[in-house]
């Protein structure tokens, strides 16, 4: 059960208990998801794997979405496609911590909300583009010249 705060958030602490080896999915699926504090994000769905292993629990995670992104060019927003895959491991204890620093809560409870944040964060274009062929804005009058020809580039089209 997920709460609304802590949309990403799941009881993995049975699993602790299991054969090692043991692994479970964890499905997500949101129509309009807020990843704190403020990456709203569309059409949301993923997978998490949880395994056991003798160092703690491995998340293996993979999450697609659709943001709001600004078109560079021609300033237009748009839904910019988002995807990521990323595996990390909660140890168990602080002696089989890894780079990452993710420990297993005491109470069993993992929230990917900040993890998967950062990583679709990391997935967002620099300078996103509408579309390849986007026109953008005439540079004399700022008209978006994938909706209009201003008068500018008519001009320019006739010599």
């Amino acid at each position: 059960m997920t709460s609304q705060k802590y949309p990403l958030r799941i009881n993995v602490g049975f699993i602790s208990n299991q054969m090692l080896g043991y692994s479970r999915d964890f499905h997500f699926e949101y129509d309009t998801i807020l990843l704190q504090p403020d990456f709203k994000l569309e059409q949301f769905k993923g997978v998490a794997r949880i395994s056991r292993n003798p160092q703690g629990l491995l998340a293996q995670v993979e999450f697609s979405a659709v943001a709001e992104a600004e078109c560079v060019r021609c300033l237009d927003t748009f839904e910019q496609p988002l995807h990521t895959e990323f595996s990390e491991l909660y140890a168990f204890s602080s002696r089989s911590v890894s780079e990452s620093g993710l420990i297993l809560p005491e109470d069993g409870n993992i929230d990917f909300g900040p993890v998967a944040r950062e990583y679709l964060l990391i997935e967002m274009p620099i300078s996103p583009l509408c579309r390849p062929d986007c026109k953008g804005l005439c540079i004399e009058c700022g008209e978006n010249l994938n909706h209009a020809v201003c008068e500018h580039h008519a001009e320019n089209a006739h010599v």
